[in-house]
Parts: structure tokens; C-alpha cells; sequence
């Protein structure tokens, strides 16, 4: 792994002022890291180091003689924390596709978040960090914040004032589809339907997504609404709602997830933010709960330090925890424990 990513930078280094000449190709990436405490409720209480979501990206564009542009993009994640622990995985194994856009909109195809992953967006406070809400969001086989494979997407152009629609259609799961999975043809198929709004004080996503009945973790079926107003320049508040169904209710009852996140800049170049979201689960004694505060601090437009302290408070039939989403430092929680997690972080976007 680590010598075909080797060969890879350096045949970018060496290719990409030929490319340039028929595309403009960037180089991007970002080192998030942090210094992590914690503990289960129960036995496990250590201090680790994490890589959260760190990647090396790719990404070209070239405008067309028609008028349209082309794009592409691939991303790969880098682990910053343990280096070559990170054998195992894929080139490309984040947002990775190519598409066309022009006076129609934009339409790409590959592997990348679904419409529904996006729509969380307006409350994503704690993206990759100590109490990212896809701790609440995404648990169990009702799981919609996910990348998936083999889509095809269409993004509508702007209309009355800032809305986009987006829809998204994932063929198949794995590189082909199956013809004869349980003697009938592949059914494994995702659908996607999103609206958005962003403009001026507002930042809006509503999506629904479906899975077919031979998708790796079921027939599922997930709505989300979330929503985000600046009441002040400074002051950023924003909610969320989600409701998520499983064709086997029996062992993955209904959930539903509601909550309010924010954030505060009360110095030019620091912010407080703090979020409670709490997941309610159709099942008895199996809801959790969400909070989480932070500090951060820019040192640059490009460098962020900061500081967060979040835990989940558990029934007894639940073991959610703050820290599995996003981060290479995740251990599971234990049922019917609150779980905490402090963490100090830097994040530095290139």
C-alpha cells in the first residue's frame, strides 16, 4: 500500500504540470489529529492518539469547447496518527467520481456521500471530532450517513433564490452486480432524493433515502430535515430531525433523532459551539443522548486547534458513545454505561 501510494505522489508530481496544460489539477489535503481521553463507563479508561478523517486529494476540472466543464476528483484517506496501519485500505477510498456541469446543473458518477449524508450538514459542528452527531445518526443497521458505490447523481442548478434538488441512484454494492443473489436478480440498489437552500442567513437540507431488501444491512428507509440560521453574524443555531425504519423491526426497531446545535464567535478567530441531540429508539430502554461543548481556535484560515469534551448518556439497552464516527481512535461502549470523551485537536487544511 504504502509503495503504490508512493508511486502515485510521485507520478502527480511528475504528470501534473503536463495535465495543467488541459485541465486545472489541485493537489488539496487535510492532517486532523488529536490527543484523546476515553473512557466506557466501565473498564476502558486510556489516553490515545487519533486521525480523524485525514486525506489526500486530487481534483481536476477544464472547461469544454461546448461550453460545459468536465471534473474529477479522488481522495484517499491517510491515517496521520499510526502511518502504515493503514495497509489495508483502497486508493480512492473517499469521495472519488467524474461528471459534467453546465446550464443543466451537474451530473457525476463514482463512489461519494449520498445526498442524505449531506443533508446533516447545517448541524455538522463537530464534524470528525469527539461528538460528531453521526454518533446519534448513524448506529446499528440504520445507518444512512454513508459513501456509496457505483451512483449516479444530478444536481439541479439554482432556482427561486438558492434551492438545489438532488437525486442519486447506487446501482449495485459491489464492483458488479449479482444476477443470482438468493436465486432472484440483485436487489441492492439505493435511491436518493434531496432539496436544499442555502442563501444569505440560511442553511437548509431535507432528503429522503431508500434501500432495497439485499442491501448489506437491509431494506431501510430514512428521512432527514435539518436547518441552521445566523441570528447574528457571530451566533450560528441550527436543529435536526430524522426518522429511520427497518423492513426488520423486530431487531432494528424505529429510531427517531432530534436535537439543537450551535456556535458562538466571540473573538475574531475563536468560537464555542455545543450541540444536544438525542436518539429514541422504538424498544424498551434503548434510547441515548447526545451532548457535547468545544473551543476552537484559528491560528491561521488554514490551522485550527481546539478543544472538546462530549458523552452519551445510555439506557440500559444502549451502548452508544461519543467518538466512533470518523476517527481512528474508537473503542465500543458498554451497555447501560455513560460514556465520556475529551479531546485536544489540530487541524490543518492544505
Amino acid at each position: 500500500m504504502k509503495k503504490t501510494l508512493c508511486a502515485l505522489a510521485v507520478g502527480a508530481t511528475i504528470l501534473t504540470p503536463v495535465m495543467a496544460a488541459a485541465a486545472d489539477v489541485k493537489v488539496y489535503g487535510r492532517a486532523h489529529v488529536s490527543l484523546d481521553y476515553l473512557d466506557d463507563g466501565a473498564d476502558y479508561n486510556e489516553v490515545g492518539l487519533s486521525s480523524n478523517s485525514s486525506r489526500l486529494g486530487f481534483k481536476a476540472e477544464q472547461e469544454l469547447e461546448n461550453g460545459m466543464t468536465v471534473f474529477a476528483q479522488i481522495e484517499q484517506e491517510i491515517n496521520f496518527s499510526s502511518g502504515s496501519a493503514n495497509d489495508d485500505l483502497e486508493f480512492a477510498t473517499r469521495d472519488t467520481f467524474v461528471g459534467l456541469k453546465g446550464d443543466f446543473g451537474q451530473a457525476r458518477v463514482g463512489r461519494f456521500d449520498s445526498p442524505f449524508k449531506v443533508a446533516r450538514g447545517p448541524v455538522n459542528f463537530f464534524g470528525d471530532m469527539v461528538g460528531d452527531i453521526r454518533n446519534v445518526t448513524r448506529a446499528g443497521n440504520l445507518r444512512f450517513d454513508e459513501r456509496n458505490a457505483n451512483t449516479i447523481e444530478y444536481k439541479s442548478p439554482k432556482f427561486a433564490g438558492g434551492f438545489n434538488v438532488l437525486g442519486a441512484l447506487s446501482l449495485h454494492e459491489a464492483n458488479s452486480p449479482d444476477a443470482t443473489k438468493d436465486g432472484a436478480k440483485d436487489k441492492d440498489k439505493a435511491y436518493d432524493l434531496a432539496l436544499t437552500y442555502k442563501e444569505g442567513k440560511v442553511d437548509f437540507a431535507a432528503a429522503y433515502e431508500h434501500y432495497e431488501e439485499e442491501a448489506a444491512r437491509g431494506e431501510r428507509d430514512g428521512f432527514r430535515i435539518a436547518g441552521a440560521y445566523k441570528i447574528t453574524p457571530e451566533f450560528n443555531l441550527g436543529g435536526l430531525y430524522q426518522f429511520l425504519q427497518h423492513d426488520n423491526s423486530e431487531a432494528n426497531p424505529d429510531a427517531q433523532v432530534f436535537g439543537v446545535a450551535g456556535e458562538y464567535k466571540f473573538a475574531p478567530k475563536t468560537s464555542f459551539r455545543g450541540e444536544v441531540f438525542h436518539r429514541d429508539v422504538d424498544a424498551d430502554d434503548a434510547n441515548a443522548t447526545l451532548l457535547a461543548i468545544g473551543l476552537e481556535h484559528r491560528l491561521d484560515p488554514t490551522v485550527r486547534i481546539y478543544g472538546n469534551i462530549a458523552t452519551v448518556l445510555n439506557d440500559e439497552n444502549s451502548n452508544l458513545t461519543p467518538w466512533a464516527q470518523g476517527r481512528t481512535n474508537t473503542v465500543g461502549g458498554v451497555r447501560g454505561e455513560d460514556s465520556l470523551g475529551l479531546s485536544l485537536g489540530m487541524r490543518y487544511d492544505f
